[in-house]
This record gives C-alpha cells, structure tokens and sequence, in this order.
C-alpha cells in the first residue's frame, strides 16, 4: 500500500533553519516530501539522490515528516455486489450516487471519471470504478473525505441488500 507523506512543522522548521544539519541527500528528500508524492513516487528518487533505502524511515523517526493518507481501503475479497451485478435498480442508484459525487466532490476535474461511470452497464462495473473515485476525491479534496464516501458507499448497498433466508427450525 502506497502512503503519502507530508512535512510535518518540525520538518518545515528544519527546511529555513538546517539546524540539524541533516546530510545533503535526505535534505533533498525532505524538500521532496510535498503531501502530494506517495512512498513509491519518493522511494524512486531516492538513487538519483543518492539517498539511503531507508531515507524516508529516517526522516520520520526525525519526526520531520509524517504518513497523511495512503491508498485507499484494498479491495474486498468479494465484490459487495456479487450477484446483484445486473439489478436494475441498484445499477441505477450506484450511477446516480456516483455522478453526483463526481460532481459534488470534483467538477470539472471529475470529467473522465464520469467518462467511465457513463460506459459501466451494470453495478459490478460501478463497484470496479470505486477505488478510482476514492483516489480522485483524496486527490481533489482529501483522504478523509475519500474514506467517508467509501464508508457512504458501502452503506448505501448495505441498505440494498437483499433479505437473507431465516432457517426456520423443525
């Protein structure tokens, strides 16, 4: 799993100040650390910088930068629209939650996003862009409004479910 980091004040700090007169390569790293970049984007930097494999481990038990976010939640083991895959009606509420969060969350930066919610033509294609929409939303907004409207997401099927059968005894 891929997380981001971030500089955290003690890191800022250390960026004006060089107090602790860290080496030239893991300062490079730490200029590097913008909130944006994931461990793996970073970790590939790290030979063109000349910086040890455990450059990022250094600077966080520094406590000059810290994980915000990371990949979103992995995938289930099983899909939670395994055999409902071709409801109608879950089709459609899925595509009409999906659009309206690309559009309440992303705008115009959701535009290809909504591209693929238009080409899905069942809920099990919807559920396939779920990780894709997660990502846009931490991106665009933040990793915590990612992690609502995957939770939101998950209720609103949980809502759906089917009636299970009840085993009677006798």
């Amino acid at each position: 799993m891929a997380y981001i980091h971030a500089k955290t004040a003690a890191g800022r700090q250390e960026i004006e100040d060089r107090a602790r007169r860290l080496p030239p390569a893991l300062r490079s790293i730490l200029l590097m650390v913008d909130g944006q970049r994931d461990d793996d984007a970073l970790t590939a930097l790290l030979p063109g910088l000349r910086a040890p494999d455990d450059a990022l481990a250094q600077l966080a038990q520094m406590g000059l930068i810290e994980v915000i976010g990371g990949a979103v939640a992995p995938p289930a083991a099983r899909a939670l629209t395994a055999g409902r895959e071709q409801d109608p009606e879950l089709y459609k509420q899925l595509y009409d939650w999906m659009s309206e969060s690309v559009r309440r969350h992303l705008g115009l930066k959701g535009y290809f996003l909504q591209l693929k919610i238009e080409r899905c033509t069942d809920a099990g294609a919807l559920e396939k862009l779920w990780p894709d929409m997660a990502t846009a939303v931490s991106k665009a907004r933040s990793p915590a409004l990612a992690s609502r409207w995957l939770s939101d997401t998950h209720a609103l099927l949980a809502v759906q479910a089917p009636p299970q059968p009840v085993a009677v005894p006798g």
